[in-house]
């Protein structure tokens, strides 16, 4: 984990917070912001490990096309924490591990 943010907030936005619990860690984040973007704000380098090389990964696109971003949100898995505006006592862990992918016939109407 680095030990300086490499972003920071631009002046003049909102300065509330929420606490998300961050790998079990409580973690001061600003409101109205999405989970990998207070992440990143916090310093936190990376989001998930390639399930081939283990490489670290970090969001990237920032808009949920590149899914390198997935992760572990309120017991779900494979969440694009780039779309997920954070909330006060979210769980939040990073996804190691192969992505799971949703039943074939899920969405399909019948």
């Amino acid at each position: 984990m680095r030990t300086e943010p490499i972003f920071a907030t631009m002046a003049g936005t909102s300065r509330q917070t929420v606490t998300i619990h961050f790998e079990g860690a409580p973690l001061v984040v600003p409101a109205g912001v999405s989970v990998a973007a207070a992440l990143l704000l916090a310093g936190i380098d990376y989001t998930r490990l390639n399930p081939v090389s283990q490489d670290k990964r970090a969001p990237f696109c920032m808009m949920g096309v590149c899914f390198e971003c997935l992760m572990l949100i309120d017991g779900q898995v494979s969440v694009q924490s780039c779309l997920v505006e954070v909330k006060d006592g979210m769980q939040v862990s990073r996804q190691d591990g192969a992505a799971l992918l949703a039943p074939a016939d899920e969405g399909v109407p019948a």
